[in-house]
Order: structure tokens, then sequence, then C-alpha cells
């Protein structure tokens, strides 16, 4: 009866599994780090929503302002809407109904200043896509509540983009687009209107879609990677050890 010789672990070197797997690993660090950042990023911006929504409301006056330091900012503003120059945003759905978000331009009282309101949003006509449904606006001086946002959010741009003219439908629309076409000096930000002026608009705004489970998810799965990546090298690498101490025991028993 023959002693059976212990088998030997080695770990063999082999460098284009080596490279592989370093490119991997740099690969998933760089990507988990990434999102690292960005959910980072989106924390911060959670945080300041949270203590700015806590601040009393800022009385908003015709002075330019710094869209960083106010936005999510509660505000109230004096003025009058102009009401010649609403402008609609398509593919806005509320509860799963399809209708617009409706814009309008507020003259900030005592001055040529204005800034962009989100009035509400607006159900779509079922008789006619193109026939807006009615829908009032206060006249003369009016009190505006709401929260400064930098834009309205974008949606997917199907097709060319409608002219920007007054009553134009678009799906999507920035503020310098609209100071250009209207030749209104405009506030660099927008206010999301909370208070009731009685006209029937939707005022129930979405919450930003931060999504910073999704960053520390994917951060997790990049990291995981990059560990995954190393203890394979490692562990192909000791079979392919393995195989060559058990050939080499052979060799010596023959």
């Amino acid at each position: 009866m023959r002693n059976s010789l212990p088998i030997r672990f080695r770990f063999r070197f082999r460098l284009i599994p080596f490279v592989a797997t370093v490119l991997l690993i740099a690969l998933g660090i760089s990507l988990a780090q990434w999102q690292t950042r960005r959910g980072d990023q989106k924390q911060a911006i959670e945080d300041a929503m949270k203590q700015r929504s806590m601040e009393a409301p800022l009385q908003l006056s015709a002075a330019l302002q710094n869209v960083d330091q106010i936005e999510y900012r509660r505000v109230t503003v004096r003025g009058e809407f102009v009401q010649n120059w609403p402008v609609y945003l398509d593919n806005r759905s509320y509860k799963g109904s399809p209708g617009f978000y409706v814009l309008m331009p507020l003259k900030i009282a005592n001055s040529n200043v204005h800034v962009l309101v989100e009035r509400g949003w607006l159900p779509l006509n079922p008789q006619s896509r193109a026939s807006l449904l009615p829908y009032p606006t206060p006249a003369g001086v009016v009190d505006v509540e709401g929260v400064v946002v930098k834009h309205a959010g974008r949606v997917l741009q199907l097709g060319q983009p409608t002219a920007l003219q007054p009553g134009a439908i678009v799906q999507n629309l920035t503020i310098p687009e609209l100071a250009t076409a209207s030749k209104l000096q405009l506030q660099p930000f927008l206010i999301e209107q909370t208070g009731d002026n009685h006209d029937s608009l939707v005022r129930d705004w979405p919450s930003p879609s931060l999504g910073i489970e999704k960053h520390r998810g994917y951060e997790f799965q990049w990291y995981a990677l990059a560990v995954m990546a190393f203890l394979f090298f490692v562990v192909t690498g000791c079979r392919h050890g393995r195989k060559d101490a058990k050939n080499s025991s052979v060799g010596e028993r023959e």
C-alpha cells in the first residue's frame, strides 16, 4: 500500500489574467467612486432642500438673484402676470392623466424685471389636443407664493422643437430661450407656484427624484465587481498551482 503524498498548493502567476484583473479592479473602483460622488452630491441637494424648506419665505424683489443660493427656497413675490405670453409644457402627466404645465412671466411690482412662474397643471382637452381648456388668470397685481427651482424638468424631445412664441406648446423650455423670444428681462430661475389664485390649475408638484439609493446600490455593485475579480484571479491561480503540484507528485512516484 503506497503512502499518498500531500498535495502542495502553489500560486501560478499568469500575465494576461493578471492584466485583465488589474483592469477590472481599476474599472470597478473608478465607477464605484463616481457613484459615491454622485450620491454625495444628491445627498447635499436633499439636505439643502430640507433646510431651505424650513426657512421663512423670502420676499422676492427685482434685484437679480443667484439661483444656487435660493434654489428650493420658499418665496413670495408681488407683480402682474404677462397674460399675452403663456407657454405650455407638453407631455406632463398628473396621476396618469395627460396634460400641460402652464408657465407665464410675472412682472415684478415697481420694476421691469420678470420672473417665470410655473402656475400649475392643466389637463388635456379630450376633444382636441391643440385646443387648450380654459383657465382664468388673475388681473392686476397679485401675490404669488412658491418654491424656486432652476428649471421645469426635461422630457424626451420628439421631433423638431416648436418655435417659441406666445401660447406655444413646447416639450422643453429654458429661461434664456424665453428671455430671447419674449424680449423680457427674467430672473435666472422659475417659481413653482404653491399658493392658490382660484384658477383651477393643479399645483401638486412632484418631488425631485434624486435617486440617492440607486447610486448607493451601484456603488456597492462596482466595489463587489472589483473584489470578485481579485478573488477569481487568486482562486484560478491556486487551482493551476494545485494541478502543477499533483503532476509533480505523480512524476516523483514514477
